[in-house]
């Protein structure tokens, strides 16, 4: 008898982790396997960038992953040569004032502990992770529609294997993966130039003022890289050859005592003295990118398999959680009959476009870093507001958003609205006109007040990642919105609407659950749905100032009454900071994943719903609306 899967995921890193965890939770059958008889033990990624501790934090997790005390870097120092040896020539934000973070600091932890929360999580939700176990064949025959990939499995010392079905396959096997190998899916090398790194963890004595921030640290003896780590850890990345090198081997290796000496001479007039190495690596480090991610929409790649890079950004891991989010919503879209299959085309395009430009941006900054060293002032430029921008400066900027992961930005497509999009009514707001939302971009973080207990929340966070569409209407002033929140309740009550073609089936039945405490999704899993008034909480009333449609979702009210220093004179911060009138409001659409699809006014009549459902059709497959024409 061949067991039947929703999804067989390959490999228990980041990427294969997040998607598990996230389908997990959504009620899908998994089988997950990994080679390695444990979990990472030491040393691998560490670096968790500001937008994925959003991400985790809207999963749930972050606050697992900070009970390890991991170490946390605001600042970054530059060491440059001097005539005694080194010396400090600046410092810069890593998460710069210019970016609207909540969490502007790079997370520092070992990626074992990392992969432990994931797992953790996975298991409460019923999986597991089967280990050590491999993959040792596949194919997309179609014998059986519903699960049409046959996937063979066997334990890594041969014993044991096992034949199944499934809906899915995914490859999270990292740089090295047989499922993208058998696919004959080529890796493309954009830069020619590879290094050689040698990477140690240990605890360190050292008199170098610095050994507790992230450095990059020039010197005439070679380069170094300082990252702090938790229990007192530190990381050193050591370049040890280059392709530019007269003598150059790929496979040149150094002992560890060969790197300390070189990382000795290289911190000169500083000394340093190792208590212990935890853990010790020799890698060589090319830029690659995989030519597709995938062949026909039912067996999928992401993270190493995908993309690989210098470690010294430190977007690995973090590229990995945004592959498996993009996918593992889509996959739940189209499994749970919300869009059609045409979705999944889309996880190729955007992430593969966030991979190119990571590479490309690697590859530039670390060619504009090793070519020149900045000075102490244009180190100062970038991180004041002054004018004085020299191409340095300009790159450092758009890699501190870029690294942070705040500059992920997807083009326009069937889920983010664009002009050229299927959909389009004059009530459709872009960045050039009515907001400051980009679609494809993530929503910009607002602080507000929950209605019902008069918590101060973060706006961007109240809706969890549920595999959700997340409807922000934002409502302006009650006095001059009421009318046009009752057109907009009556014309979504219409069961063709957006709102309502996903209903719970059985919601008017003696059979239905009761939803009386689901806070995100009493109506519908398709979205969730929350409004922001621009007026103090005491003057909000529930019941009276929303349609029942709206009030329903009480748990979702919102007063933009707090006061925000990137708007100091909004009125309704919330607001503004969306570049939406105060007054009159808007609608903020956004995609499960965090990225803003569309922006629409918010109107008296029916026109609001219109070019909703409009947008809505397109995302969906289907017609929805009163008129049920062809759009």
């Amino acid at each position: 008898m061949v067991e039947n899967y929703d999804i067989v995921i390959i490999g228990a890193g980041p990427v294969g982790l997040t998607l598990s965890t996230c389908l997990a939770r959504w009620g899908y059958r998994i089988k997950h396997i990994d080679k390695r008889p444990e979990p990472t033990l030491t040393g691998r990624a560490d670096g968790i960038q500001p937008r994925s501790l959003d991400l985790l934090r809207n999963m749930g997790l972050k606050r697992k992953i900070m009970e390890h005390e991991p170490a946390k870097v605001y600042e970054v120092a530059f060491w440059d040569p001097s005539a005694k040896g080194i010396h400090r020539t600046g410092t810069w934000a890593s998460c710069p004032k210019f970016i609207d973070a909540r969490y502007p600091f790079t997370t520092l932890l070992h990626q074992g502990l990392i992969e432990k929360v994931f797992i953790e999580d996975i298991e409460k939700h019923g999986g597991q992770i089967q280990r050590p176990w491999t993959i040792t064949g596949f194919q997309n025959d179609g014998r059986d529609p519903t699960y049409p990939v046959e996937v063979r499995l066997a334990h890594v010392d041969g014993t044991l294997s096992e034949t199944v079905r499934a809906k899915y396959l995914f490859s999270g096997e990292g740089a090295r993966s047989f499922v993208r190998d058998q696919l004959g899916v080529k890796i493309h090398h954009l830069d020619p130039i590879a290094h050689v790194w040698g990477v140690m963890d240990g605890v360190v004595r050292t008199d170098f003022p610095d050994i507790k921030m992230k450095c990059t640290i020039h010197s005439d003896a070679g380069s170094i890289m300082v990252i702090p780590r938790e229990n007192n850890m530190v990381r050193l990345y050591i370049q040890i050859a280059s392709s530019t090198d007269a003598d150059w081997n790929p496979r040149k290796t150094a002992t560890p005592e060969e790197v300390q000496e070189h990382a000795r001479a290289i911190m000169k007039p500083y000394t340093i003295t190792w208590d212990r190495i935890e853990w010790y690596s020799v890698y060589p480090i090319g830029q690659g990118i995989a030519e597709k991610y995938t062949l026909d929409e039912r067996i999928f790649m992401g993270g190493d398999t995908c993309h690989t890079h210098s470690p010294k950004a430190g977007q690995g891991m973090n590229t990995a959680f945004l592959d498996a989010v993009n996918l593992a919503w889509k996959i739940h879209h189209v499994e749970s009959g919300f869009a059609p299959r045409s979705l999944l085309s889309t996880y190729e395009s955007e992430r593969k476009l966030i991979a190119e430009n990571l590479l490309n941006f690697d590859a530039k900054y670390s060619k504009l870093f090793s070519t020149r060293i900045p000075s102490a002032g244009e180190v100062a430029g970038a991180a004041s507001s002054e004018l004085v921008e020299n191409e340095f400066i300009k790159t450092f900027k758009a890699s501190c958003e870029f690294t942070s992961g705040y500059g992920v930005a997807y083009n326009p497509n069937t889920i983010n609205w664009g002009p050229e999009h299927a959909a389009q009514h004059p009530l459709f707001l872009s960045y050039e006109k009515g907001t400051t939302q980009r679609t494809g971009r993530i929503l910009t973080p607002a602080t507000v007040t929950r209605v019902v207990d008069a918590n101060v929340v973060h706006l961007e966070q109240e809706i969890p990642m549920n595999g959700s569409y997340r409807l922000y209407l934002f409502a302006g002033s009650p006095s001059k919105t009421s009318t046009a929140l009752k057109d907009l309740a009556t014309h979504i009550a219409n069961p063709l609407s957006f709102y309502s073609i996903f209903a719970y089936k059985d919601s008017n039945t003696s059979k239905a659950p009761d939803r009386y405490h689901e806070a995100h999704n009493p109506h519908t899993r398709f979205l969730s749905l929350c409004t922001i008034f621009n007026a103090p909480r005491s003057k909000v009333y529930i019941a009276e100032m929303l349609p029942q449609v709206f009030a329903r979702y009480r748990d979702h009210v919102y007063a933009d009454d707090i006061w925000d220093q990137r708007v100091p004179d909004a009125r309704a911060a919330a607001h503004a900071k969306m570049g939406l009138d105060e007054e009159s409001g808007g609608v903020v659409v956004v995609r499960p994943d965090g990225y803003v699809g569309c922006v629409v006014e918010l109107v008296e009549g029916k026109a609001t719903c219109e070019a909703l459902n409009m947008y809505f059709s397109v995302l969906t497959g289907k017609t929805l609306g009163e008129e049920r024409s062809a759009l």
